[in-house]
């Protein structure tokens, strides 16, 4: 494995910092957590013009042909300046189930426009059992001639409120095979059949209950294979999994430059409170932290891009980042003192939230702990 940054690499990091420095201000952050739609359009559209929305897309479909690496590097940056943006359920979530799922058409036809800022997608994946096991896929997709109507409840779908399409997994046929039976529908965010309501969430993100009432869908609104859509789930969340990894790397990384750059300038007796060791140590634990996650992050990342089989180091990343951030922003309180809780007077609360939001999507710790044993054949 190599992970020194290509000249590319370095242009995209390099660039995502600068750009997100000036278009992105902690101020803006603050106000999207208000706003009714949750992200700023401009922002969206200079993304687009930037061709980060279509950098895992191949060249054919608008994109831009890079790797799951390259969009670690950009999500980073992106988590650093807690980019408010539909980026993950428009371009992972969405635009890589079309990828790897899709019919020729589907493809020419969405994912272009995806990586043009032209449309919103969402994925409507988990219920009111929210696990990300096709076991949780419990609402069905009954036939009705070239139809299928959608009855049931799926919660926590992101941006669900603002997408112009969403991507639904029904149930529609039992096997043993717990995998076997699960569908993936394309269904227009205005569907009559459906229902949005905007959830009240810990890290203001918005998240949504969506419900499905006699929602139709024609047959040729499946995505990839008739009872086989859990095949395209599958590849989906391992790269959303170390997406919302590369997102929490960089917004840790932040954390803990906040962090030394208090306890160099924090002056109590008469001296720098950096000086003392058990600061040292915090701001040291939070370097070991720091690292091993982002590692592990770029070791999953890069055995994607090479197509290797490896749900063990996905699953081993998400279950360290869980926790390394989490404890990154403990320490960070700690040295920083009781300011740092203050939303209005200071940026830690908002990185402190969002690292415990990040915790449970695409699997918390337990969930990844247990496919970390099943791999070492436990």
């Amino acid at each position: 494995m190599d992970f020194s940054f290509t000249e590319e690499q370095k242009l995209i990091k390099d660039a995502a910092r600068y750009f997100l420095k000036k278009e992105c201000p902690i101020d803006l952050v603050r106000e999207m957590e208000e706003d009714n739609k949750g992200y700023p359009p401009e922002l969206w559209c200079k993304m687009a013009e930037l061709g980060w929305l279509g950098l895992i897309f191949p060249v054919e479909y608008g994109g831009t042909g890079g790797g799951v690496l390259d969009l670690v590097i950009l999500l980073e940056e992106m988590g650093r300046h807690l980019a408010p943006t539909p980026f993950l359920p428009t371009v992972i979530l969405s635009g890589l189930s079309i990828l790897f799922g899709g019919s020729e058409d589907q493809k020419q036809e969405f994912l272009p426009r995806i990586a043009k800022g032209k449309l919103i997608l969402t994925m409507a994946l988990t219920e009111l059992d929210p696990i990300y096991d096709p076991d949780g896929v419990k609402i069905w997709a009954i036939r009705e001639g070239d139809d299928f109507l959608i009855n049931g409840t799926k919660v926590f779908v992101p941006y669900a409120h603002v997408a112009d399409y969403l991507i639904c997994a029904t149930r529609t046929g039992d096997s043993d095979e717990k995998e076997n039976g699960v569908t993936l529908f394309l269904i227009e965010g205005k569907n009559p059949g459906l229902s949005n309501t905007v959830l009240k969430t810990f890290a203001c993100d918005k998240q949504s209950e969506v419900v499905f009432e006699q929602t139709k869908v024609n047959e040729r609104n499946i995505l990839g294979k008739y009872n086989r859509g859990w095949e395209i789930i599958k590849k989906v969340l391992e790269r959303a999994a170390v997406a919302q990894c590369a997102l929490m790397v960089g917004g840790a990384e932040k954390v803990l430059e906040m962090t030394v750059a208090h306890a160099k300038e924090r002056v109590q007796f008469d001296r720098p409170i950096g000086s003392f060791q058990a600061i040292q140590h915090r701001c040291a634990n939070m370097k070991v932290d720091l690292d091993g996650a982002k590692f592990a992050t770029y070791e999953a990342a890069w055995k994607l891009d090479q197509e290797f089989y490896c749900t063990l180091e996905v699953s081993v990343a998400k279950a360290w980042v869980n926790q390394a951030y989490h404890r990154i922003c403990v320490n960070g309180h700690q040295v920083q003192g009781g300011m740092s809780c203050m939303r209005d007077d200071h940026d830690m609360s908002l990185y402190t939230k969002r690292a415990k939001a990040a915790e449970f999507l695409w699997g918390d710790t337990n969930f990844h702990r247990e496919k970390v044993a099943q791999q070492l054949g436990l």
